[in-house]
């Protein structure tokens, strides 16, 4: 099971430690590559998250989605790996494939590995996680309301605020007044505020936020910037705004 240098080279980082490094014992013996694989202590603080680390939480967070309905069947893992691809490649898709099938047949202690992603990720690499985690949900084109549900609670173990996590849900997951649901205000603001709101999230959701992550997490940070840009311009429209 050797070849986890590409993905995991970034740097293990916290994860290596605590609950999440005890799901991944498996992985230990199995990165015997030439790639130099860069890991740190277990310690509490966000610091800027390595690669690593961000695509090991990741993955065990899918996990945990995609067992949230208390089944896993071919085609949502079908589902997931062809969306693995589009994220990040053929390459790396592999390798998160290969964990996430061990981690299918594992019990995940959620509420500690979210802690542990709460106390060393810092806030806008768990905004990506939960970015991304909708995604995977709705890879099939269809929404789930357990695995929403599930993200829900995920969301606000990892510390999302409420607002965040409306936002980022409004997406993918539609609701009524979305556009502004995005943006984090009311039908009933202003325009300035529309104006200071948008400036407020396009700020929040900037790529270059989660640039440390690397290039493999860019097109769904673009993905997600994007989406603020197309909220703010619909309600322009809307509204006649210059």
């Amino acid at each position: 099971m050797g070849g986890f240098g590409k993905w995991l080279g970034g740097g293990l980082g916290f994860v290596m430690g605590g609950p999440i490094g005890a799901l991944l014992g498996f992985l230990v013996g199995s990165m015997v590559d030439s790639t130099k694989v860069t890991t740190s202590a277990y310690t509490s603080g966000a610091s800027a998250t390595t690669p690593g680390a961000f695509g090991v939480s990741l993955v065990v967070l899918i996990a945990a989605v995609m067992k949230a309905d208390g089944k896993v069947v071919k085609s949502e893992l079908d589902y997931v790996k062809q969306f693995l691809v589009r994220q990040f490649g053929s390459e790396s898709a592999r390798e998160a494939t290969m964990m996430l099938k061990d981690l299918l047949n594992q019990k995940i202690p959620l509420n500690d590995v979210c802690q542990q992603i709460s106390r060393n990720m810092d806030y806008s690499s768990r905004l990506q996680l939960l970015h991304l985690l909708f995604g995977v949900s709705l890879a099939d084109g269809s929404p789930n309301q357990p695995e929403i549900s599930l993200i829900e609670r995920i969301s606000g173990l990892i510390g999302i605020s409420s607002g965040d996590f409306v936002s980022i849900k409004n997406m993918f997951v539609p609701e009524t007044d979305s556009s502004y649901k995005i943006l984090e205000i009311e039908r009933a603001a202003t325009n300035e505020e529309v104006k200071k709101a948008y400036r407020k999230m396009a700020m929040k959701y900037h790529p270059d936020k989660v640039g440390h992550l690397g290039d493999d997490y860019k097109k769904a940070a673009d993905e997600k910037f994007r989406k603020v840009n197309e909220a703010y311009e619909k309600i322009k429209k809307e509204r006649n705004m210059p």
